[in-house]
């Protein structure tokens, strides 16, 4: 690549957006070039400080003026990801989705855009645990009959539990097996007297300290266990994985991309 890509970040002043900062300094491949905030945070027209990014780059309440873009990456609300989308399928550029808890009309809407414009989202964008997922997919559909529980274990800050990639481990393990996880999941077993049921995918959550987040999927058979796992000890990860989609994403034709989609099509080569 000759040229770094342009990018923007959609909720620049969050966790993710200022670790998606910090590790594009050191990327050659991005240059951020809009860094978008809510409009009422006071950071709106303050500079970055960071060294690698253009002197005139400031925190932006809005889209006005972008530029040229190659790529955006939203770690932001539900409002902030419908104003980058806007944005998105005005301009015809790629986005990459990280933002959770929108409802069902803004789902509706990346679906349909995706129609126009190349759209990859994930719950966890570490490459590890999208190779999780796709391990998770063939031993579950190897291993019909077995028992299944998905343990996660995050911080004590964390709000939703189970977390998304918990969650996101079960719709795959459940579609592998031909079901869904609206009929099979168990979300506690307090409350679930008796033997367990077949075919159930249970889930329990853990809440404590500064746990970055440990996903693990355990089947048990008789006389036998399987366990998948994955811990994350740096939420850099994370952000490492958002851009090597952003890169990735620009040269994709229109539709709706996940990290596996990515992973296999670095291994095609495409």
């Amino acid at each position: 690549m000759n040229q770094a890509l342009r990018i923007a970040i959609s909720g620049a002043s969050g966790r993710m957006g200022r670790a998606l900062i910090a590790r594009s300094r050191s990327d050659r491949r991005v240059r951020v070039q809009r860094a978008v905030i809510d409009a009422r945070s006071e950071l709106v027209g303050h500079p970055l400080q960071q060294p690698a990014t253009p002197e005139s780059l400031r925190y932006s309440n809005g889209w006005e003026g972008a530029g040229a873009l190659d790529a955006v990456i939203d770690f932001s609300t539900p409002v902030g990801l419908g104003n980058a989308l806007d944005y998105c399928l005005a301009e015809g550029v790629p986005l990459v989705v990280g933002t959770t808890g929108y409802d069902a009309a803004l789902r509706d809407r990346l679906t349909h855009a995706a129609e126009h414009i190349a759209i990859l989202q994930a719950a966890n964008f570490s490459l590890g645990v999208a190779v999780l997922q796709r391990l998770l997919r063939d031993a579950a559909r190897a291993l019909p009959e077995w028992d299944l529980e998905i343990i996660e274990a995050h911080h004590g800050r964390k709000e939703d539990a189970p977390s998304g990639t918990a969650i996101a481990l079960g719709e795959t393990a459940a579609k592998a097996r031909g079901t869904t996880l609206d009929e099979q999941a168990v979300y506690a077993r307090e409350g679930h007297p008796g033997p367990r049921k077949s075919g159930e995918i249970g889930f329990s959550v853990i809440r404590g300290g500064d746990i970055v987040g440990e996903h693990i999927a355990m089947l048990a058979g008789n006389g036998e266990r399987l366990e998948l796992a994955h811990r994350a000890t740096d939420r850099g990860i994370f952000a490492r994985g958002a851009l090597e989609a952003a890169v990735w994403l620009p040269g994709q034709p229109a539709g709706h991309y996940g990290i596996a989609d990515m992973l296999e099509g670095r291994l095609q080569g495409v």
